[in-house]
């Protein structure tokens, strides 16, 4: 009996790496004859380097950057085991973990820290870069980070911006003529968790910006200018992007990778399962175990789980869900709408083995997932 375990992190508690060892610990306790793949796998966000450079025996890579609000701070970048292939994630730049709660402010902050870690791969030579872009605590629409790669924006009167969400709406001009020339060689791919387009109702603003610290006013000038930062760019790269899906992701980021680096936005799970050859393992199991924090109706958006789902439904595998909790709409069937948990061939378990409060169930995620991995063990 050969099992792939391939979960993504339990948000706060365990990282997707200590999560696959918990459920390895369950099952072998119980079945200690099952052969055991642990594949932790992620979406896009936080952690997709790490679960790229361990799964492909590749690199970690030191790298300065400027942090959101432009101090220097050191940063990383990964390289694959194919020594080719690139993987920066934003987050390790430009991300909300490097601010302090009342440094959050998408007026100021800017992704220019990414630019840098683009440009320190370009340096390393490779041409291959995967841009995962969660986790973000900037608004700009990728203004830092071209600006960090020889992009200048221009106002009505021709002087040269500062890149940040406050500069947005004063953006006329787009100078594109002292970018980088070896992003010409480049093959670049964004892994997104959200499909969001950049403007509106579902748009990188509205729908983001509030837990980036920003107010009702705040909105509603950052909406405005990204719509005239949007304009400015599209008529600069000739092409209409701001529709795009993945567009809004990361407060428009996924808009400026496509716009200046010539992009391709792909679902976050399927470019790091096709990196870190999900289906040639999972070809090699007979059943497939995933799991995340909170199961509910955000996991069809792109998510780890969904992801998993779909592949192992193609290859008709089964597949075991295991997760901290399970949303109203996952417990009535009529309302699941396009969850996973909807496949003949899929079963959803929470990990809580009794009543408990959030506080509690987070501090013992581990213990609660192996003890769920071992009983689910014994029923197979």
């Amino acid at each position: 009996m050969r099992v792939l375990i391939c979960p993504d992190k339990f948000k706060g508690c365990l990282e997707a790496p200590e999560a696959a060892q918990a459920i390895a610990e369950g099952i072998r306790s119980a079945r200690p004859s099952f052969q055991l793949d642990l594949l932790p796998l992620a979406d896009g966000g936080e952690g997709t380097a790490r679960i790229l450079r361990e799964a492909t025996g590749g690199r970690e890579v030191a790298a300065e950057a400027a942090d959101p609000l432009g101090r220097p701070v050191r940063s990383s970048f990964s390289v694959l085991g194919d020594g080719r292939t690139a993987v920066v994630e934003m987050a390790a730049a430009s991300g909300l973990a490097l601010l302090r709660p009342d440094e959050l402010d998408p007026l100021r902050t800017s992704t220019r820290g990414t630019g840098d870690l683009i440009r320190a791969a370009l340096d390393r030579g490779l041409r291959r870069i995967i841009v995962a872009i969660g986790g973000s605590a900037t608004n700009d629409g990728g203004m830092g980070m071209a600006h960090a790669l020889g992009a200048r924006f221009l106002d009505a009167g021709g002087a040269e911006l500062e890149p940040c969400g406050e500069a947005l709406r004063r953006v006329r001009g787009v100078d594109l003529s002292g970018m980088d020339p070896r992003l010409g060689e480049c093959e670049v791919t964004v892994a997104c968790d959200v499909a969001n387009p950049l403007l509106g109702e579902e748009g990188a603003t509205l729908v983001y910006g509030p837990q980036k610290g920003a107010g009702e006013e705040d909105l509603r000038l950052l909406e405005e200018g990204m719509a005239l930062y949007a304009s400015a760019v599209e008529a600069a790269v000739g092409r209409r992007l701001s529709d795009l899906s993945g567009a809004g992701a990361a407060g428009g980021l996924g808009f400026g990778l496509m716009a200046f680096l010539g992009a391709r936005a792909e679902p976050g799970i399927e470019v790091v399962m096709r990196a870190a050859g999900f289906r040639d393992r999972a070809h090699r199991c007979d059943l497939i175990v995933t799991g995340e924090g909170r199961y509910d109706a955000q996991t069809a958006y792109g998510k780890t789980v969904a992801g998993v789902s779909r592949a192992a439904g193609e290859m008709g595998k089964p597949l075991v869900i295991l997760a901290g909790a399970l949303a109203e709409e996952v417990l009535s069937p009529e309302d699941a709408g396009d969850l996973p948990a909807n496949g003949e061939r899929i079963c959803c378990l929470s990990i809580i083995p009794h009543p408990m409060r959030l506080e509690e169930a987070m501090a013992t995620a581990r213990r609660n997932l192996r003890y769920a991995a071992s009983q689910l063990a014994r029923l197979w």
